[in-house]
């Protein structure tokens, strides 16, 4: 039985689709800002005269920060809103960006990368609220889907451009650039951007079709901030969620930060080339995105599937096939490298919307912001561990092959927490008034 409602009658009005379309946008530019590391690594490494540990470690400064602030921007997300806390946060990605540009040397960049960190720290659990305010639920994966494949697909494009720019540019020259279209986005947000109940150009029909459909009910929370965090660290299902979808980062961070070094350093490619290779599997891991872990979970949701068996089993799929990483670990064929590769990103692609979508469906009034920061703190810790043990790895012992094992048992583990851990997707109850 469907465990959503959505009206027959769709509204004409498209607003909510032009949000998360802007939305999708906002992770591309956002993920240029990450990702320009990755591809300029070898070339820091030149220049700075580092070796792969130190380099492992730089990868992961961003979540030294990025981390430990997801819980507390979850609260301000939840007090403030999505409009506000954004429109800070997309100066600073600029600010960084540009700081990062004028590094002159590893502690310099470090700092520069720690406060990267900072600055993006809003964007997921932000993305994940206004997703849960725009759309009904039966509707919420496809939307979901759309700002998370903008992760998977800002490989596609950001990394054969940055390789473009750091060749003829050089890496401080890339950084310049992705702090002005940061600044560029920043405009179009503040033009476009509010919520629901504040946006002038949201019809009354459409608005009706999303609260109708079961949008998050807007407002704060009825318990403050930190009573509800206290409540929610509680929950059996936020530790299921959370735990889970760390184990998902894991292997994501992984790709992230390592595939083009790992094509330049063991399948000996210079850096074009590892840049086109390393196009392939985003790009089928934002088809996947795009048409498993979101349109395909609507169309069942709204057929009368089970809500939680759908998006568990598309979750519980996806992970599973992540396991394929494994096969990249016991080949030296960079073609059979990338097919293996591909396969994993691809389920883990499919996984990825279906968890983002959990936290404004399982979330007590107000709280979708808390969960979602603690969700992505918990990401956000294997986040800087992926980087760090795959360069300890690699230094120790010359190869990448352990690091793609570590990873396929992280993703295991996984499955455990999203399956037994988590439980039915139902909401979690308000917590009592502070004078009950």
């Amino acid at each position: 039985m469907a465990t959503s409602t959505l009206p027959h009658a769709k509204p004409q009005g498209r607003r909510r689709w032009m949000i998360a379309t802007l939305l999708g946008v906002g992770v591309i530019v956002n993920y240029f800002d990450r990702v320009i590391l990755t591809v300029a690594a070898p070339s820091i490494q030149h220049d700075f005269g580092i070796d792969s540990l130190t380099i492992g470690f730089l990868l992961g400064a961003f979540g030294w920060t990025y981390g430990p602030l997801q819980i507390p921007v979850g609260l301000l997300l939840d007090r403030y809103g999505v409009r506000r806390v954004m429109l800070v946060s997309i100066v600073l990605w600029g600010v960084a960006s540009l700081i990062t540009s004028a590094a002159i040397g590893v502690g310099t960049m470090f700092v520069a990368r720690m406060l990267l960190g900072v600055a993006e720290a809003p964007a997921f659990p932000a993305n994940a609220k206004a997703v849960g305010y725009w759309f009904p639920r039966a509707e919420r994966s496809f939307a979901t889907a759309l700002f998370d494949a903008a992760a998977k697909f800002s490989n596609v494009i950001a990394i054969p451009v940055v390789a473009l720019l750091v060749v003829h540019l050089g890496w401080r020259g890339a950084f310049i650039a992705t702090g002005f279209l940061s600044i560029l986005y920043f405009i179009v947000f503040k033009r476009l951007y509010h919520e629901p109940g504040q946006d002038p150009r949201l019809t009354a029909e459409e608005r009706e079709y999303i609260v109708a459909g079961g949008a998050t009910e807007e407002g704060v929370a009825r318990s403050g901030g930190l009573s509800l965090l206290g409540y929610l660290l509680k929950t059996r299902k936020v530790w299921g969620l959370s735990i889970g979808f760390a184990c998902y980062g894991y292997a994501f961070a992984f790709f992230i930060f390592w595939l083009p070094g790992y094509l330049v350093q063991e399948m000996k490619m210079d850096l074009l080339r590892s840049a086109s290779f390393t196009v392939i599997p985003w790009l089928f891991a934002t088809a996947s995105d795009l048409f498993v872990g979101g349109w395909l979970i609507d169309r069942l949701v709204q057929s009368g599937y089970d809500e939680t068996r759908v998006r568990k089993s598309i979750i519980v799929a996806g992970m599973v096939t992540g396991l394929a990483i494994i096969g990249a670990g016991l080949t030296h064929d960079p073609y059979w490298a990338i097919t293996w590769i591909t396969i994993s990103l691809s389920g883990l692609a499919a996984a990825a919307p279906a968890s983002w979508s959990l936290p404004s469906l399982i979330a007590p009034k107000g709280g979708t912001g808390t969960i979602g920061g603690i969700m992505n703190f918990m990401n956000s810790l294997t986040g800087i561990a992926a980087p760090a043990a795959t360069g300890f790895i690699v230094a120790t012992t010359g190869t990448f092959s352990g690091a793609f094992i570590l990873a396929g048992l992280v993703l295991a583990i996984g499955v455990f927490f999203f399956t037994v851990v988590m439980g039915r997707l139902t909401q979690i109850p308000d917590p009592l008034p502070r004078t009950a």
